[in-house]
């Protein structure tokens, strides 16, 4: 993301919260010396699984927290020790926390209220919010005749009818179906697009947040291992973790095998493929742990009779014979599992295909080959 003209819409400088342990016991660390600089209408996600300190560094920015050590900058002015209500920030939880005596239009007018807000500038802007989110015609519904992605949307226009600078969201769509989550993926973007306000976008559904996100921030044990756009994490994770915690990934041992002509080259499959790799600081001499990863949908599956060869300009073309051990169906692709000699196996993810031509079942002995480029070295 290209430098802000203006301040950062939210900085963090080695944000950190430790908590006492249950029964008072020893201090759990939440949040480890996070940084991060969040861009003007930047659609940010932090992402991780359960306990990884994601939501806790939602809440430090709400101020619902406060940290135990490091800065906090809000547009630029520090806001640690400011109190939530005195923060240009919005938040959006899971459950929505609708008044259920309330209309819709009383819900989303409530913060207006509280702010002394006039009727007709309040009516106005309760108007727009609802326009926003497509609910100008169920206004004087109460929650409980709504559905749960109605429900959401009302959350999000009581958010956004004060005009925060910083909307905050906690896991929003966990709560609905799955059709209806991923129809609220895109809603959400179009909405975050028009606003062009800064969204900072808490889940564990790593396709919600490939889907929605400008750029992500993996957590894991309240540490962020990686912090960059969609494509650069799922083509380029840093670490084993992130490359298995975003979606499925293969990993093959390897061993650095020496230098030749300048160039380190790693042995992989007990020698049958040797692969050059960029050293990135790393010693060869030292010999680090080394681990090869590669995406299922980038390993080629073919029968054992085909002839296979680079047929990509400049690019390597590495196989190996092995044996289809699983065949799972699962509607745009089939999932296969297959066995190699050396005694590792690679998962393949093969569209279906009308024109793919070949369905393997369990027992083939088929070909896998992989292109060089798509081999991606995990050093640690």
């Amino acid at each position: 993301m290209d430098e802000p003209n203006g301040p950062y819409a939210v900085e963090l400088r080695d944000l950190t919260k430790t908590f006492l342990g249950r029964g008072g016991g020893q201090l759990v660390t939440a949040v480890d010396h996070v940084s991060l600089q969040i861009g003007q209408g930047e659609f940010f996600t932090l992402l991780g699984p359960s306990g990884c300190g994601k939501t806790t560094t939602l809440r430090m920015i709400a101020g619902f927290e406060l940290p135990t050590a490091g800065d906090l900058l809000i547009q630029g002015r520090a806001m640690t020790n400011v109190p939530p209500n005195g923060r240009p920030v919005n938040t959006v939880f899971q459950n929505y926390a609708l008044f259920p005596h309330m209309t819709v239009a009383d819900n989303v007018a409530f913060g207006l209220r509280v702010k002394r807000v006039s009727k007709a500038e309040r009516e106005q802007r309760v108007q727009e919010a609802l326009a926003l989110v497509q609910l100008s015609d169920l206004r004087q519904r109460r929650p409980a005749q709504l559905s749960g992605g109605q429900q959401q949307r009302v959350a999000l226009a009581r958010a956004i009818v004060n005009q925060p600078q910083v909307l905050l969201l906690d896991e929003p769509l966990g709560a609905l179906d799955l059709k209806l989550r991923k129809e609220m993926q895109l809603e959400l973007k179009h909405l975050q697009a028009h606003l062009g306000i800064t969204f900072i976008y808490v889940t564990h559904d790593q396709e919600e947040a490939l889907t929605m996100s400008d750029r992500i921030a993996v957590m894991q044990q309240g540490v962020v291992q990686q912090a960059a756009d969609p494509v650069t994490i799922y083509e380029h994770p840093v670490n084993r973790f992130v490359a298995d915690f975003i979606g499925e990934s293969n990993f093959l041992a390897a061993r650095v095998a020496g230098t030749t002509n300048g160039r380190t080259e790693v042995d992989l499959l007990h020698g049958a493929w040797r692969l050059p790799v960029l050293l990135n600081g790393h010693g060869a001499a030292s010999q680090p742990a080394l681990t090869i990863t590669v995406r299922p949908e980038k390993v080629l599956l073919r029968p054992l009779t085909e002839l296979l060869n680079g047929a990509m300009a400049g690019s390597k073309l590495y196989h190996a014979q092995g044996v289809v051990q699983e065949a799972v169906y699962i509607g745009t692709d089939t999932r296969y599992q297959v066995a190699l000699p050396t005694g590792e196996s690679l998962v393949v993810r093969a569209p279906n295909m009308r024109q793919r031509g070949h369905d393997y079942k369990v027992g083939d002995a088929v070909q896998v080959a992989v292109y060089e480029e798509d081999l991606r070295p995990l050093w640690g």
